[in-house]
């Protein structure tokens, strides 16, 4: 019996820890196969309209995904528009979405809803 390709999605949970003032992540945790679709939602801090996804890979700097802004994709990038889609509606979590996995999707995922926790963890 073959071993497969396997692509492990991973999602950093973040949070300030103060009761409607951090942003939840879920799951926690993704183990996909290659070719899946991988979904992973976020909750924004209550009011903020600006919702950021980056991603982390192993010995590698935070890559900046996507920048959505009262629900609307207001900047992304090359990769992001090959592989990716989020959305953000009214009322519910904001999601981000690998199209099909690949072993090179092995990363950290998370998402921010201010610039100032996006540049305290860019520099970290």
């Amino acid at each position: 019996m073959g071993l497969g390709l396997l692509c492990c999605v991973a999602v950093f949970l973040w949070g300030a820890g103060f009761m409607d003032t951090e942003v939840t992540q879920s799951p926690s945790h993704l183990v996909k196969g290659k070719d899946q679709k991988a979904k992973m939602d976020c909750v924004p801090i209550k009011g903020h309209s600006y919702v950021y996804w980056y991603r982390k890979k192993l010995e590698e700097a935070f890559e900046h995904l996507v920048y959505l802004w009262n629900g609307k994709i207001t900047e992304d990038t090359a990769v992001f528009e090959q592989r990716f889609s989020a959305e953000r509606p009214q009322s519910s979590p904001c999601s981000l979405e690998i199209k099909s996995t690949e072993a090179a999707d092995s990363a950290l995922y998370f998402c921010a809803s201010s610039q100032s926790t996006v540049r305290h963890v860019s520099s970290s």
